[in-house]
């Protein structure tokens, strides 16, 4: 994955759906973070609206966005639901399945679910008069139609439904089920994980694009955000005793600023690892110097510094170097 786990959060724009009203760009209300399951294991948030403001962020968002996310685009805006110019803002959580079992290295998920809920302007009398025309499979869950992606009756198989003419959400049914359990106080919320929304009220607002990480996302982050830090068996065994993550990327004006702030066990640690991640990106810097010196230079502005048990990863990059990357391919995903 080498540096995409900077962008992986638009790599769900196309997945657009609706929020409640909040309160200020890049900030989420309680009413919509309540919706959330209380095993969430990663929470993300992305302003489209100020995202799409970048000159590159059309560019960025065709070569990382999957397959499947693309015929899920397909699926909506024939629905009269336009991603692209009716969504302003997206949150979704990622609830993982079944985690490794690695003592040394710490576990890390290997399945997941997805829910999500976003921000825009929707016809939903139109778009569900639309799809019962087309005899797409729908789930009754309360007063909510749940429309399938799919077939309707697989474990991955995604659902959308509106809440009303400003919300909507999508997911898989088992997620969207929790969600809506939980908008009635039928079922715990993100609100009952106290661990997650300490970090959540830290980042909340931080960025256009933020996100939190529980643990084992945290591992599986910094194991894709610098697999060469893989080769220090010391590296290893500080991920292993990581205890979570928050993500904030800020644009405007110029270009764009990414900051990873990791919750390390100990001071000792976050010392240790800092020391360890500058190799790693040394590495990483000499081996892409020749086949994609924009990365290399990028890498070289890297700043990773220690401070108590956190230990913080800055990167910096202009609208050219980012039209530079994308145009080296080097956000595509490699599915």
């Amino acid at each position: 994955m080498k540096l995409k786990y900077i962008f992986c959060s638009v790599i769900l724009v196309g997945l657009a759906c609706i929020l409640p009203e909040v309160s200020r760009a890049g900030t989420l209300s309680s009413d919509v973070l309540s919706m959330f399951p209380q095993e969430t294991g990663e929470l993300a948030y992305a302003d489209l609206k100020q995202a799409r403001q970048s000159p590159w962020f059309s560019q960025l968002q065709e070569q990382m966005l999957p397959p499947k996310f693309r015929e899920f685009e397909a699926y909506l805006s024939a629905a009269g639901v336009d991603p692209n110019t009716q969504v302003t803002e997206v949150a979704w959580a990622l609830v993982s399945g079944k985690v490794s079992t690695d003592a040394k290295t710490g576990s890390v998920p290997v399945s997941e679910q997805i829910v999500g809920i976003a921000l825009g302007q929707f016809q939903p009398a139109s778009a569900e008069a639309y799809f019962v025309s087309k005899k797409v499979p729908v789930v009754k869950v309360r007063t909510f139609s749940l429309f399938a992606f799919g077939g309707g009756s697989g474990p991955a198989d995604l659902f959308f439904f509106f809440i009303d003419s400003n919300t909507a959400a999508f997911g898989q049914r088992q997620q969207l089920e929790k969600l809506i359990g939980a908008r009635y106080g039928e079922t715990q919320g993100l609100y009952s994980n106290t661990d997650m929304m300490a970090l959540v009220n830290q980042a909340n607002g931080s960025g256009m694009v933020w996100a939190v990480l529980n643990p084992a996302y945290t591992r599986l982050a910094m194991q894709q955000l610098l697999p060469e830090t893989s080769q220090f068996p010391a590296a290893v065994q500080l991920s292993a005793k990581l205890k979570a993550m928050t993500i904030s990327i800020k644009g405007g004006g110029s270009g764009v600023s990414a900051t990873f702030e990791a919750v390390c066990g100990s001071t000792d640690d976050a010392n240790t690892f800092a020391a360890l991640l500058q190799a790693g990106v040394m590495y990483q810097k000499y081996t892409v110097a020749k086949t994609n010196p924009d990365l290399g230079q990028l890498l070289d502005s890297t700043q990773i510094t220690p401070a108590g048990d956190r230990l913080d990863l800055k990167l910096s990059l202009t609208d050219e170097q980012m039209a530079s990357l994308i145009r080296r391919n080097t956000f595509a995903l490699k599915l």
